[in-house]
């Protein structure tokens, strides 16, 4: 039976403009793709490969699923970020108990921090022009 067939649990993470959808197989072995690649192949810093591990390693649950996550938008660390999200949503369908773990670690919490707009007048949204005398 293929990972389209099987039954699985699905959780959804954002973080500033990057959305995740992940799915959790059960009696899986580990493996984790995103955007159908392996997760070392997609995301290159070590950084970003133990954010999106964090709540399968702090549950326990690491080798008990094949996971599969979309990205889209954002860059490489904001997505990796939503795919945290996402698969600590996905596990709360697995178990409810977790919880309370993964609440307390902050992976079930929305990081809403967003890039500021433009002002006119200023060269960003808060630094001003260069002020000269003559």
């Amino acid at each position: 039976m293929t990972e389209t067939q099987q039954q699985y649990y699905e959780g959804v993470g954002r973080r500033k403009e990057a959305t995740a959808r992940a799915r959790l197989y059960p009696q899986g072995s580990g493996r984790v793709l995103v955007n159908d690649k392996p997760i070392d192949q997609y995301f290159g810093r070590e950084v970003d490969l133990i954010t999106v591990h964090a709540p399968l390693k702090l549950t326990g649950a690491d080798a008990r699923f094949n996971v599969s996550v979309k990205v889209t938008g954002g860059g490489i660390t904001g997505q990796a970020e939503a795919a945290r999200m996402a698969i600590a949503r996905a596990l709360l369908e697995v178990d409810p108990e977790y919880r309370l773990m993964l609440k307390t670690a902050g992976y079930l919490s929305r990081d809403a921090r967003e890039k500021e707009r433009k002002k006119p007048g200023l060269k960003r949204a808060r630094k001003g022009p260069t002020y000269t005398k003559r």
